[in-house]
């Protein structure tokens, strides 16, 4: 179904009750609502990453950072790829999700090389669900190690529900799996209701990527960088539950 003009207010409202938007093109100034019958899902505390995966982490090739650019990173994700020559993002998408993003709620898992952001991924936060919106990489495991730093973010910060709409062949690694409608619902009222934040309280003064300071106010959207702790410490956990 077509849909009116695209607001902040209205997509934390649309996302809340289960449906979110897409285009069928870049080109187009025309926004769906989707609202699928099953619903792709990442398991936050039990996320499957492979053994090669694990290795090429522990190497650290990348800086992971948060927020740092996030309309570089929307923009990454929106560019056709060789992989995805049609993206569903187009201008009215990119600039609610920027508003959502200096309103607090958008954020952004940046991957960074010698000073280039060479992959990533970004999504919406409300309360303790996450939904992940796209992907990018130009650089070999990039968007996938930010897969998992956002998942040992979330993990450590309380979050419940890590959404990704719909599953495919990169996500079936991770172990996604399906929830019928009904029960993705109440698990998403469930993490909607929770009392978490996607900034941690260590990042209210932090420095971005330029290098210029930042400070948090209510609803700003702060820059701060992945905790290596965080991201060992799930990692060993998953191990011993997996």
């Amino acid at each position: 179904m077509q849909m009116q003009k695209l607001t902040p207010e209205l997509l934390l409202t649309a996302y809340s009750r289960g449906m979110f938007p897409m285009a069928d093109s870049a080109e187009t100034q025309d926004v769906y609502w989707y609202d699928p019958e099953m619903r792709g899902q990442l398991p936050i505390h039990h996320l499957h990453v492979p053994r090669r995966l694990r290795k090429t982490l522990r190497k650290n090739p990348y800086q992971i950072g948060f927020n740092f650019d996030f309309p570089a990173m929307i923009e990454a994700c929106a560019m056709p790829a060789a992989s995805r020559p049609e993206t569903w993002i187009n201008t009215p998408i990119k600039e609610a999700f920027q508003a959502l993003h200096r309103a607090g709620y958008a954020h952004s898992v940046e991957a960074w090389h010698k000073n280039e952001l060479v992959g990533g991924l970004y999504g919406l936060a409300i309360g303790g669900a996450f939904f992940g919106e796209s992907m990018f990489s130009t650089a070999t495991d990039a968007s996938k190690i930010c897969l998992v730093h956002l998942t040992a973010h979330l993990a450590h910060q309380g979050f419940s529900l890590l959404d990704t709409q719909f599953i495919n062949n990169h996500l079936k690694q991770f172990g996604v799996y399906e929830l019928p409608r009904d029960e993705y619902l109440l698990r998403l009222t469930a993490a909607t209701n929770q009392q978490v934040q996607f900034v941690p309280d260590s990042a209210s003064s932090s420095t971005s990527a330029s290098g210029s300071e930042l400070s948090l106010d209510p609803g700003s959207a702060v820059s701060f960088s992945s905790d290596k702790f965080v991201v060992d410490s799930f990692l060993q956990s998953i191990t011993q539950t997996s």
